[in-house]
C-alpha cells in the first residue's frame, strides 16, 4: 500500500475580507440591511424607552411624557418602513404608482427632518423604476441639507422619459463624498457604508432602467437629476 506524500508545509495566509468573499449582490444586500436596521433602530430603541418608563413604578410622574416619546417613535418607525418598502424595492407587486402615494411616503420621511419638501410632481403616474427614483432622491436630498432648507421635488415627462429632479436650498446644503462616490459607482473606500449604499443603489437603478443621473453642488444648494423611459 502506498502511503500517502505528505505536502509540504506552506504559509499561512490571511483570510479574505468580507467585501472579497461575498459578491457584489451579496455584499450590496449586506450594506443596505445595515442601513436599514441603522434607521429602524433608533424609533425602535426609544419605543423600548417609553415602555421601560411605563413599567418603573418609580417614574410614574413621567408617563405623559413616555406616552409621547412611545406615540411619535412609533410614527418615525411607521413611515420609515412604509418609506423604504418601495424605495428600496420590496413592494414588487405594483408597477406602476400614483405620484400622491409617493408623496404620501416622501412626507412621511420629511416629518422627522429639519428641511421642507415642495413637492411639485404633476406627472399621472410613475413606473417601478421611476418611483424609486424619485423616493431614493428625495432622502438623499434632505441628507444634503444637515440644518434645515427646502427641498424642491419635480418630475417632467417629455419623449418617451421622466426627468426627475430634486433641488436641495439651504445653508451648509453638500453631499458627503461618500453620496458622490455613490452617485458615480464608484466603490465607498473606508466611508461609512450607509449613506454611500443608497447612492450606490440608486445609481444601480438608473443604470438598470437605462437612465443618467447627474449631482451638481453650488454654495447652499445641492441640485440631483435623473431621467428614466417611461
Amino acid at each position: 500500500m502506498t502511503e500517502p506524500v505528505a505536502s509540504e508545509p506552506r504559509p499561512e495566509t490571511p483570510a479574505p475580507a468580507l467585501e472579497e468573499k461575498l459578491p457584489e449582490a451579496a455584499e450590496l444586500a449586506a450594506q443596505i440591511a445595515a442601513r436599514l436596521c441603522h434607521d429602524f433602530i433608533s424609533p425602535a430603541s426609544a419605543i423600548v424607552s417609553g415602555l421601560d418608563l411605563l413599567e418603573d413604578p418609580t417614574a410614574q410622574d413621567m408617563r405623559e411624557d413616555a406616552m409621547d416619546l412611545i406615540g411619535q417613535s412609533a410614527r418615525k418607525l411607521a413611515d420609515q418602513l412604509q418609506f423604504c418598502r418601495v424605495a428600496f424595492g420590496a413592494s414588487a407587486a405594483a408597477e406602476t404608482f400614483d405620484p400622491r402615494e409617493l408623496e404620501g411616503l416622501a412626507r412621511g420621511i420629511y416629518a422627522h427632518v429639519r428641511p421642507e419638501l415642495d413637492w411639485k410632481v404633476e406627472v399621472a403616474a410613475l413606473n417601478k423604476a421611476a418611483a424609486r427614483i424619485l423616493l431614493n432622491l428625495c432622502q438623499i436630498a434632505a441628507g444634503a441639507l444637515p440644518i434645515g432648507g427646502t427641498a424642491v421635488a419635480r418630475v417632467i415627462e417629455a419623449d418617451g422619459r421622466a426627468a426627475i429632479s430634486l433641488e436641495a436650498t439651504g445653508p451648509r446644503a453638500r453631499l458627503k463624498p461618500e453620496v458622490l462616490r455613490g452617485l458615480r459607482g464608484e466603490p465607498r473606500g473606508d466611508a461609512v457604508g450607509g449613506a454611500w449604499v443608497q447612492a450606490y443603489y440608486l445609481h444601480l437603478i438608473v443604470k438598470a432602467a437605462g437612465g443618467q443621473l447627474a449631482a451638481e453642488t453650488g454654495e447652499d444648494k445641492v441640485t440631483l437629476a435623473a431621467w428614466a423611459p417611461v
